[in-house]
């Protein structure tokens, strides 16, 4: 038969295992999460540069918010469809997006403040500008599904301007 010394080593190893166990879990399941975050960012980037509103729109949730570098605000994913697929359509439609993730950070499990560096080239009559920005997404996993909620779009400046 098994000493108290033999069943308590026996149950402390069991219990550490099982402690690994939900640990790795826990690991896989912040890098899946991580994962899908970064996919929905490098959506929009990849929507913008094919020029299609609903590209763009497909990670936002039905109901996001949005605001425009300007300040405007819109409401919803088929809003903000529309409205890209009007600006790619004419003053954007020689223009390329590059995006960065910068910092995801989890508020909760199904929450994220994820912060964006982006650059917008746009070309015009044989001139390119470029501008720079900050865009602070807000998402939440929705039955698995991380969705954006809300967007936050803010013109970097060049110091001195």
């Amino acid at each position: 038969m098994y000493s108290k010394i033999t069943k308590v080593i026996l149950i402390l190893m069991f219990t550490a295992l099982n402690f690994y166990a939900q640990e790795k879990a826990k690991t896989s399941e912040a890098s899946r999460d991580d994962a899908a975050i970064r996919a929905n960012v490098e959506q929009m980037a990849k929507g913008w540069n094919a020029k299609s509103g609903a590209g763009f729109a497909k990670p936002f949730a039905e109901d996001a918010d949005y605001v425009i570098v300007n300040g405007i605000q819109i409401k919803g994913r088929a809003a903000i469809d529309k409205g890209h697929q009007d600006i790619f359509d004419t003053i954007y439609k020689n223009s390329t997006l590059t995006v960065s993730v910068e910092q995801i950070r989890f508020l909760r499990p199904d929450v994220a403040l994820v912060h964006v560096g982006s650059a917008l080239s746009v070309t015009r009559e044989n001139s390119t500008r470029s501008y720079n920005g900050k865009v602070t997404l807000v998402m939440t996993k929705n039955k698995d599904k991380w969705e954006i909620a809300a967007f936050q779009n803010t013109q970097v400046q060049a110091p001195g301007n």
